[in-house]
């Protein structure tokens, strides 16, 4: 959704640079999920709802959910999405935020989209070829897909290549109808 996408920025950063202040990318990471998945459950929305359960019930609530993984500063995070009606931004705050990260360790998702998985050989020499035509360390986000028949579809950052052979086909059946 574009609104929680634009509402979501300014949280996603002050949690980024908190994160950056204290190093705990990852324990944000993993807390940010956690609340993304709670925020997004029926029946806590449902709850939140509610205009009988006041906004620091659910705030604690919340809280006690990720509990565990919640970094310093966490509590007072989510105080201040209950107080701001953000809490359905969660999931967008958490995509914004990962992309931060991934920017700020010069790293990239490669969604990798084979008609067979990669063998260990085949992966490590595909992650070498992207980190030297990006510039950035990649990880690589593998999905198969048999309908591609054959090669793989890239996905990182901007850059799409599509070397399937249901891509090549289509392209194919493209230039022969012109």
């Amino acid at each position: 959704m574009a609104d929680n996408a634009s509402i979501a920025r300014p949280y996603a950063k002050a949690v980024f640079e908190l994160a950056q202040e204290t190093n705990s990318f990852d324990g944000w990471s993993i807390a940010l999920e956690q609340l993304a998945a709670v925020s997004h459950d029926e029946d806590f929305i449902a709850l939140v709802n509610d205009p009988r359960v006041e906004g620091s019930r659910a705030a604690e609530l919340l809280a006690d959910v990720a509990r565990d993984s919640l970094p310093e500063g966490g509590a007072n995070f989510i105080n201040l999405l209950v107080q701001n009606d953000r809490l359905l931004a969660l999931e967008d705050i958490k995509q914004q935020y990962g992309d931060l990260v991934a920017k700020a360790q010069a790293l990239v998702h490669a969604k990798v989209t084979t008609a067979l998985p990669l063998t260990k050989d085949q992966k490590s020499s595909l992650t070498s070829a992207l980190e030297a035509r990006l510039g950035m360390k990649v990880e690589i986000d593998e999905n198969v897909d048999a309908g591609l028949v054959g090669g793989a579809i890239i996905q990182a950052g901007d850059l799409v290549i599509d070397g399937s052979a249901k891509g090549r086909i289509e392209k194919l059946t493209t230039a022969l109808m012109r």
